[in-house]
């Protein structure tokens, strides 16, 4: 694993636009709400959203796979709420985990999001301690 990540952000607009890429991947659009943007991409805060889902959800679906469980289908929607003051951080985030899985029990899925919150994502630890996150999950069959 190589300890230096790299990203660039340029300028797509005469607004605030701007296209991100890695590595060699497809670029991502951010932008912001108008009148500041034209909302044509994700705002840093939804950015920060799917990060964190990416994240917890990775770790989480490997853990699952590692204690032999299967995973039909794996989902998690994050939501955040905002500061009134600015800088307008979130205060609160909610992670919704939802596993299709004909033989994961809650007790299974409850380790593996606590693994994931508090050793192998880390997005979700540099966000803990500045940030309340709550989770939530359920498992339907496949």
């Amino acid at each position: 694993m190589n300890d230096s990540l790299s990203v660039s952000m340029r300028l797509a607009d005469q607004k605030v636009r701007f296209n991100g890429t890695a590595r060699s991947l497809p670029a991502v659009s951010a932008d912001y709400f108008p009148p500041l943007g034209e909302g044509q991409g994700y705002t840093g805060l939804e950015l920060l959203l799917l990060s964190l889902a990416a994240c917890s959800a990775t770790s989480i679906v490997s853990m699952l796979r590692r204690m032999k469980r299967t995973v039909a289908d794996f989902q998690v929607n994050a939501s955040g709420t905002r500061r009134e003051q600015h800088p307008t951080s979130f205060s609160r985030i909610v992670l919704d985990f939802i596993l299709a899985s004909p033989d994961a029990a809650a007790a299974d899925l409850q380790k593996a999001i606590q693994l994931s919150a508090e050793t192998y994502c880390p997005v979700w630890a540099m966000l803990k301690g500045n940030v309340e996150i709550v989770t939530e999950f359920k498992i339907v069959l496949p």
